[in-house]
């Protein structure tokens, strides 16, 4: 039974802190949707789309109202479209990414994620062609959102496919300059991408996956930062028995949306990824939290290990609140969505090789962060080559969702708004990488991949 002591503590967790359900996300399987006419395969998408997720956002809004936690997002993923599409013979899949913005539209989510190509051991046709749209398919479409992996622990780094990102990420930029880059931000390139994430840009539906899921992403990045602020002075064994009770907490009213979203919707409880999701919001900041544990700034020395701390408490205690816990699940460190981070790169606390050390024992890697507009596409290849060879070797997802912002220089705050927030524009290395990305090949994968 929940106690009345329970309720109050929840009430001010969400009244006071920020605390949030981040995304619930309906996870849909195209793979019946393929044919070799597009126009057929795109009715069969928008069709089946708008069939399963219908009352998604109504059924989001009711459980909002009746339990009074509040849902921020309602999201679709689906099948990767290069798969989808696999079997059509036109050279340009945009017309998959308007139908699939469309789609959302027509059922009110927020994005939908899926537009998307898994390359880490090579490429398809589909793969080429789907690619190749993807600058094309984000300047002409508000709500797709787009993911490519290029990497795994058991296949190794595909090159090729590194250095073509950083080429695709800059003609993204330069095709959304208005907006100031914005396509890059709906734009992730991935090590180990998992199948069930709720989490935008990176989410789709996994072949792997049954034909329709719920997956929620819960939040909370301010309510552990209270928690600790109450056992503040104290050693880290209790830091990190804080942090597990709170993570516990917080996963449990995931779970709580999960199971009656599935319920009312007829669909299967997936997941719930426990991930602390920052907001632009004061208070809602992992960077604040690492702060709290006596960091003066986040990004000073002692950061690495706060951030590991962190990350490896909130599993243990979601883990606990629930037997069907997956996506990415920990810490999630978006520079532009957090306070703390914008703050503490806006002083030249945080650069942007501190971050890639942090992303060694967080969740995901290098998120929403801007660089100057002339960086090149090289230098972007070579930074998603360094993410991914920390995912690879430590068997775990990285990302890099990057911002060559059109026109800006470091030091340049970059507005985005809503959940994406602000962005310092941070400095890159002034050094070639030409060479290195250009070898092409794959980089092998490490030894211990071989554990069968």
């Amino acid at each position: 039974m929940i106690n009345q002591g329970e309720i109050i503590e929840t009430i001010k967790m969400i009244s006071e802190e920020n605390l949030d359900i981040r995304t619930i996300t309906m996870g849909i399987s195209l793979l019946d949707c393929a044919s070799e006419d597009i126009l057929k395969s795109c009715d069969k998408i928008y069709d089946k789309i708008t069939s399963y997720a219908k009352n998604l956002v109504k059924t989001g809004e009711d459980i909002e109202r009746e339990f009074g936690i509040p849902i921020i997002n309602k999201r679709i993923s689906v099948t990767p479209i290069s798969i989808v599409a696999q079997s059509c013979t036109v050279e340009n899949y945009v017309k998959y990414a308007e139908v699939l913005d469309r789609a959302a539209n027509e059922t009110g989510v927020n994005f939908i994620g899926g537009f998307s190509a898994l390359v880490h051991k090579g490429y398809t046709k589909g793969d080429i062609r789907l690619i190749e749209s993807i600058p094309y398919a984000l300047a002409q479409t508000k709500k797709v959102c787009s993911s490519v992996n290029i990497a795994s622990t058991k296949a190794g780094i595909n090159m090729d496919a590194v250095y073509q990102m950083g080429k695709i990420i800059k003609k993204t930029a330069k095709l959304t300059e208005a907006d100031g880059g914005l396509g890059c931000a709906k734009l992730v390139v991935f090590c180990n991408a998992v199948e069930d994430n709720p989490f935008m840009a990176g989410a789709f539906h996994g072949v792997g996956e049954a034909e329709c899921v719920i997956n929620v992403g819960v939040s909370g990045p301010g309510v552990v930062k209270c928690a600790l602020e109450a056992v503040r002075g104290q050693d880290f064994s209790v830091v990190a028995d804080t942090i597990k009770k709170t993570a516990f907490k917080i996963t449990r009213m995931g779970q709580l949306v999960a199971k009656e979203a599935s319920s009312r919707l007829g669909v299967p409880f997936g997941i719930v990824d426990l991930s602390l999701a920052p907001t632009p919001a004061i208070g809602d900041s992992v960077a604040y939290i690492l702060e709290e544990m006596g960091i003066e700034k986040c990004g000073a020395h002692g950061t690495t290990a706060a951030l590991a701390l962190l990350n490896d408490a909130v599993k243990k205690g979601g883990v606990m609140a629930s037997s069907h816990v997956g996506g990415l699940s920990g810490a999630f460190i978006p520079v532009s969505e957090d306070a703390g981070m914008i703050d503490a790169t806006a002083c030249g606390a945080l650069s942007l090789d501190k971050l890639e050390a942090m992303t060694c024992v967080c969740s995901v890697g290098l998120d929403m962060i801007a660089v100057p507009g002339d960086t090149s596409a090289e230098t972007i290849a070579a930074i998603i080559a360094d993410e991914s060879a920390i995912g690879m070797v430590n068997c775990k997802t990285t990302a890099v969702r990057i911002i060559p912002s059109p026109n800006s220089k470091v030091g340049d705050m970059i507005e985005f708004g809503g959940l994406l927030g602000r962005a310092p524009v941070m400095p890159v290395s002034k050094y070639s990488s030409l060479d290195f990305v250009s070898r092409g090949g794959r980089i092998p994968a490490p030894i211990h991949s071989l554990r069968n």
